[in-house]
């Protein structure tokens, strides 16, 4: 008998995932494909094959299948990809070359010049300021184009025949409208003025979707892949963030899924759009449209990391060691590291201005706290500093912020959950299970669009309560602790004003 349940499909940037859950969500097994970035491309491009992903949603099928004891009856199937790719498509639905992806920079200046424009924040990736520099550097290619869509909207083409696209993945091709929920046309009218396209934008983009709602059902080409029967419905297709975000059970306004890890990445849940453009945040949806602002560094934990390394080189021991050995002397360490401070600028960051590495330090040694302790999580509060730097535009213009839910690396030492509780003076809960993930938010995205498809009249808050995890660890601020990370964070933001002279003093 075969087993009944929800396909989650995750095309990532370095491979592709499938998961297979129960009925309740829970996962019973999993498969992976792989895939490479094609090679020879010169510094800063970053491109991938289309028919690649179409082998590796085979292979992971196939590995799934190798492991399971029984046959599975998919109830629903979901989907979630690298947000901010490039595909494009000719009028005979084959794709014209590999897709640029999310990390491609070629697009900086583009990006810039919409940002100009549009008056709201149109950054690099955004797959818009791509199409922008294909229509000026590939205009052979640009004329062949009759569909442009994302990582994760082919792999819903290829399995349904239709071009959709939940809103989430849209919003990371072009902005959304929050009284419409639908692509800015006001925007789009002047994008084509910039472009000078051969067709409207409008015409070549996916037809977006909110969670629940009909992302297609698989085709005999889908069926084929997938080895599954035709029919079976489909979620629209999301980006890898929004499903993030739905894997971590966040949906209402005020809630925060902070990935603090190599980089760090704060999606916060608002109650209403953006006013103006700032650096430190970018914008698009959640998956019912509700708008998401992101604040990201990519200087997270690395130098952090690299201080713990070296204290462990020392005594011969290997990371893990260094960790085992220092941390237990950061949860000792006071909230202002004994008067050490740090800059953790190992690589730039375009969101504070520091455009170029190599200036990260700890500054204020003295005989008295000179320990690895303080040194270590003096590294660790500027990150947590940082991104608060990036916080105050949104709380300057009232957004609520009311729960952190944290995942990544912090969460290996649960016990640090306190220390940004602290610093945002806000509630932090760590997620505990393997809710946690792209592929298990698509599984999410799946069953959600099942319940809608039997009569289900909840909306996707609703929905998302009942999914909520009850035994989730979590902090809550000790007033005395916020005082004193407050105090800290205010000298600190007079350090990074110093930054530019340092950074003189250094190159």
């Amino acid at each position: 008998m075969a087993t009944k349940g929800f396909l989650g499909i995750d095309a990532g940037t370095q491979g592709l995932s499938i998961i297979f859950t129960d009925e309740n969500l829970d996962v019973i097994e999993t498969g992976e494909g792989e895939y490479d970035m094609v090679p020879g491309l010169e510094e800063g491009c970053y491109e991938q094959r289309p028919s690649d992903w179409d082998a590796a949603v085979v292979a992971a099928m196939a590995d799934l299948r190798s492991k399971l004891e029984t046959e599975i009856e998919a109830l629903a199937i979901g989907i979630s990809g690298q947000m901010h790719g490039e595909v494009l498509v000719d009028a005979n639905g084959e794709t014209l070359g590999n897709a640029r992806l999310w990390c491609d920079s070629r697009n900086d200046e583009q990006g810039n010049e919409l940002t100009e424009a549009f008056a709201i924040k149109m950054p690099k990736r955004i797959t818009a300021a791509r199409w922008l520099w294909t229509r000026r550097n590939r205009q052979s290619q640009a004329r062949k184009t009759k569909q442009i869509t994302t990582p994760a909207g082919w792999i819903a083409y290829r399995l349904t025949g239709q071009w959709n696209l939940g809103i989430g993945d849209a919003s990371g091709m072009f902005p959304i409208d929050q009284a419409t929920l639908d692509y800015n046309q006001q925007l789009l009218d002047e994008f084509d003025k910039i472009a000078d396209a051969p067709l409207p934008l409008r015409e070549m983009l996916p037809t977006v979707k909110t969670a629940g709602q009909d992302g297609g059902t698989i085709n005999a080409t889908g069926a084929k892949m997938l080895g599954l029967s035709a029919g079976i419905p489909i979620a629209p297709a999301e980006g890898d963030q929004p499903a993030a975000l739905a894997g971590s059970v966040i949906g209402n306004p005020g809630m925060v899924s902070c990935s603090f890890g190599t980089s760090v990445c704060a999606n916060v849940v608002g109650d209403r759009s953006f006013s103006g453009v700032s650096r430190m945040v970018d914008h698009f949806c959640a998956v019912d449209g509700k708008p998401i602002n992101m604040v990201f560094l990519r200087n997270g934990t690395t130098y952090m990391n690299s201080i713990v390394a070296m204290f462990a080189a020392v005594t011969g021991g290997d990371r893990n060691a260094g960790f085992a050995a220092t941390m237990p002397q950061v949860l000792e360490s006071a909230p202002d590291c004994g008067g050490l401070m740090a800059l953790p600028f190992m690589d730039d960051e375009p969101g504070l201005g520091v455009g170029r590495g190599g200036s990260a330090m700890i500054v204020g040694f003295n005989g008295a706290n000179a320990t690895p302790g303080n040194a270590v999580k003096a590294a660790l509060l500027s990150t947590m500093f940082n991104m608060k730097l990036g916080c105050e535009t949104l709380d300057a213009q009232g957004f609520p912020r009311t729960e952190i839910v944290l995942s990544g690396g912090l969460t290996k030492t649960p016990e640090l959950g306190q220390i940004l509780a602290d610093v945002f003076d806000t509630k932090v809960s760590l997620l505990q299970s393997a809710q946690e993930g792209c592929a298990w938010g698509a599984a999410l995205l799946a069953k959600f669009r099942h319940c809608k498809m039997t009569g289900d009249d909840r909306d996707w808050s609703q929905f998302l309560d009942q999914h909520a995890s009850p035994d989730q660890l979590s902090f809550t601020p000790i007033p005395e602790n916020v005082k004193q990370y407050a105090d800290g964070f205010n000298r600190y933001k007079k350090l990074v004003a110093s930054h530019q002279a340092i950074d003189n003093a250094l190159n």
